[in-house]
């Protein structure tokens, strides 16, 4: 298909691509219609090029890159060690970890909520700052 041929050119030209573009920005640059641009995403999934993502989105897949496919609670709970948290910090909100995962924002504060009641995050609510209430071990994650 010529669209999924012009998005891997576009993938190949562009090494920091990592999401494709969404089937309403494909049907609006190429003049096609939804139908075929979820085509093209098919053929790009079939050849091992993207795959979908959660809401709707398609991420970039390259050669040697082992995407992390556990729960986004499990990858939003490893920012508490990997950026040095403590207890009683300050936790991003859901905005900034929607843009650092790519994801919605309704997607991540599912994901939060859940944090909350397994006790690893104390809850912000609307307008409110989220802070880390214990330090998860992996044990307490899987």
């Amino acid at each position: 298909m010529k669209i999924a041929d012009a998005v891997k050119a576009r993938i190949e030209a562009d090494p920091t691509m990592s999401e494709l573009p969404s089937a309403a920005d494909l049907m609006r640059d190429y003049k096609i219609s939804r139908g075929v641009a979820l085509r093209a995403f098919g053929v790009l999934q079939k050849e091992n090029i993207a795959e979908p993502v959660p809401g709707g989105r398609w991420r970039v897949v390259r050669a040697g890159e082992r995407p992390d496919r556990r729960p986004l609670e499990e990858r939003i709970a490893d920012i508490i060690t990997d950026d040095g948290l403590e207890v009683g910090a300050a936790f991003p909100s859901a905005s900034v970890l929607a843009e650092r995962f790519g994801v919605s924002r309704p997607t991540v504060t599912k994901a939060l909520d859940k944090l909350e009641v397994t006790g690893v995050l104390a809850g912000g609510g609307q307008g409110k700052v989220r802070t880390v209430r214990a330090v998860p071990t992996r044990e307490e994650r899987s």
